[in-house]
């Protein structure tokens, strides 16, 4: 996640020659603590009845988007929120990989790259054009349809660089892409039982139409282990789309912006490790799994938490105050986003 504008303008300060400073151990150590608290909180009212309908991941960001709306960003601990929302989000997707069959990726795995590719496409594209009729700020509006087409904030910090984009949109453009992504996940738990899908097509289509992979992660869950993994493998096709735009990006840069940009994208290794982990859980010797069945429940109920931990970094990123200073960009979005989930709701 990008840093806030103002805390590079306040580095510029201390001259040229000052170097960042490395998060200390204790700054780490309590947002770690400060996330691991909320995700048990979320825990707790997600066994209670009558609140257990929208579960711990659900719970968990919601608690987070409220203590920043009241308490502000607890930026003591920023580190360590930091290093859950980006490290043990990572894990926690590397885990839920040793549930998903590696069959199913042979069986499913040429339709989803296809609707994502479909998905990337359109979300951009509609993004930019809505945002044009609107008189919107392209730059801004560009980042958003990346973050709605690939993998929300992960993507726009990771091209912000590449297009020149300035920091207050790259830390803009995370919050807008954060509180949108969020709500559509709730609602997405909230409608699932009402939907004529079974689980493995609203899971694939979580996968192909939520910003996210926390957003991703919440919805999926909310109908079970099977529809979880396929969407998260939904949307690990769109990370790793994430590659190519970035080439089509660095190549577009150097024809309008010749010498300016020299930015290079970051692999996403994680998504290695998802399919790795997932040929790991499939591998049967003499006709018994490798990884014991016991095992491999314990690991999820981990990634279970992990990733509600996760979705304590997310929420802490929705400011509402933050929304009302770019309205154009934000409707273009919004409205883009209504139109991927009901384009990809008819490709499932």
């Amino acid at each position: 996640m990008a840093e806030p504008a103002h805390s590079h303008s306040q580095a510029a300060k201390t001259g040229p020659a000052a170097a960042p400073k490395t998060p200390s151990m204790t700054a780490v150590i309590g947002g770690i603590a400060f996330t691991l608290a909320i995700a048990l909180i979320g825990l707790a009212l997600a066994n209670l009845p009558g609140l257990r309908y929208l579960g711990q991941l659900a719970w968990a960001i919601l608690i987070a988007a409220v203590y920043r709306q009241i308490r502000g960003y607890p930026e003591a601990v920023r580190p360590g929120i930091q290093f859950t929302a980006k490290r043990l989000l990572r894990l926690a997707i590397i885990l839920y990989g040793l549930k998903l069959n590696i069959g199913i990726v042979w069986q499913q795995g040429l339709g989803l790259m296809l609707r994502d590719v479909i998905s990337v496409v359109f979300a951009i594209a509609v993004t930019l054009l809505i945002a044009k009729r609107l008189k919107a700020d392209m730059s801004l509006s560009l980042l958003l349809g990346i973050g709605t087409g690939v993998c929300g904030a992960a993507a726009i910090a990771a091209v912000s660089p590449i297009v020149q984009a300035k920091e207050k949109d790259t830390a803009l453009g995370a919050g807008m892409i954060a509180f949108v992504g969020t709500i559509a996940a709730i609602l997405y738990t909230l409608i699932q039982p009402l939907l004529p899908l079974s689980d493995a097509q609203f899971g694939i289509w979580s996968g192909v139409s939520l910003h996210e992979i926390a957003h991703v992660a919440l919805a999926g869950a909310s109908a079970g282990e099977e529809a979880l993994t396929l969407a998260l493998l939904a949307k690990l096709g769109r990370v790793f789309l994430l590659l190519p735009l970035s080439v089509v990006l660095v190549l577009w840069m150097k024809r309008t912006h010749p010498n300016e940009s020299k930015a290079r994208p970051e692999f996403p290794w994680f998504l290695i490790g998802f399919m790795a982990a997932s040929m790991l859980g499939s591998w049967e010797y003499t006709g018994q799994p490798i990884i014991p069945l016991p095992l491999k429940d314990a690991l999820s109920q981990i990634a279970s938490f992990l990733l509600a931990m996760a979705m304590v970094g997310l929420g802490l990123n929705v400011h509402v105050k933050d929304l009302r200073r770019a309205w154009r960009p934000l409707l273009a979005m919004a409205i883009a986003t209504i139109l991927l989930v009901l384009l990809t709701y008819m490709l499932v």
